[in-house]
């Protein structure tokens, strides 16, 4: 009798933002603009890097690894939600809706793990500087780059596997932008308290074994500059951290509020928002972080602006 009141879902409608019709138009030209302004900032920042040779440092190789797995990140999401934000019916079938979770998790978590090797890189760099070019050399850089992007996939292919062994009822109305974990499980018929259980394994993974170590290389590293006897050098050894910082707090604070929250405690409006703010804010904030509070990337603008404009 259970199986009979349970129906084959092949696609589901998401709900979006806001059910006024008249908002559509402006939530499109507004999330449009933060889409451009994301992968102009990002892809700006990787041809600088690779334009200039003094940003050839193991630093500057992971922000474009970062920069990178952003741009992959929001265009997971964004082509979709602006779509439907002009679209009548907001429909995404099972299929493409089971690739957004996958696809969207596997960046979401390589971002965690990038951000967790500029930790060590920082650390190293203040700790042991003499033998950082060797600590930190281009191997290593790859292989630890290539392992942040392959822990992505490998690990969200349990998210996914957990919240598409769930059973959807006839209601297949998603109260949200996109296809996310959270929102499936509020939406399904059936127990998800496995589900919930895998994911918050996984969890520790995915976001607390990356903050914990983040929090452990930044422990040592504030040891290492109070060992600097110079002012001005302890406030050097502390700039070079505090972009990287200020990106972890903004990005892990708000996942960590949504994955490792209870379903009873979390509601369907406050996961869009935070979802609104860890997809779109996030990575429209980073480039201006990494170059507002970053000499070296300024004068290499600098520099691309000036030969752009020589005849």
């Amino acid at each position: 009798m259970e199986n009979s009141n349970l129906t084959s879902v092949t696609e589901f409608i998401l709900l979006g933002l806001s059910s006024q019709p008249e908002l559509q138009i402006y939530l499109f030209l507004l999330f449009l603009m933060i889409y451009l302004m994301i992968l102009l900032g990002n892809l700006l920042i990787v041809l600088l890097i690779l334009r200039d040779l003094r940003l050839h440092t193991p630093m500057y190789f992971f922000l474009t690894n970062l920069s990178s797995i952003e741009v992959c990140y929001t265009s997971c999401v964004f082509p979709q939600m602006l779509a439907h934000f002009l679209a009548e019916r907001k429909s995404i079938s099972y299929s493409c809706c089971l690739i957004q979770v996958y696809t969207s998790l596997s960046f979401g978590i390589a971002v965690c793990y990038i951000l967790s090797v500029m930790a060590y890189d920082r650390y190293v760099a203040i700790r042991d500087p003499l033998r950082y070019s060797v600590t930190m050399s281009w191997g290593i850089c790859g292989r630890l780059a290539a392992g942040s992007w392959l822990g992505g996939f490998m690990f969200s292919t349990g998210f996914t596997v957990a919240t598409f062994q769930l059973s959807f009822c006839h209601n297949n109305a998603v109260n949200h932008f996109l296809c996310e974990m959270p929102a499936l499980l509020h939406l399904s018929c059936t127990d998800t308290s496995q589900a919930e259980l895998v994911m918050h394994v996984l969890c520790i993974f995915t976001l607390l074994s990356p903050i914990t170590f983040i929090i452990l290389s930044y422990a040592h590293i504030i040891i290492a500059v109070l060992r600097i006897r110079s002012a001005q050098g302890r406030r050097k050894a502390f700039s070079t951290c505090s972009s990287h910082l200020i990106v972890v707090t903004l990005f892990f604070g708000t996942l960590m509020s949504l994955y490792l929250k209870p379903k009873s405690l979390s509601s369907p409006e406050y996961n869009k928002i935070v979802s609104v703010f860890y997809l779109a804010f996030t990575p429209v904030l980073n480039p201006l972080i990494y170059s507002l509070r970053n000499k070296e990337v300024k004068m290499a603008l600098k520099k691309l602006l000036g030969k752009s404009e020589q005849p």
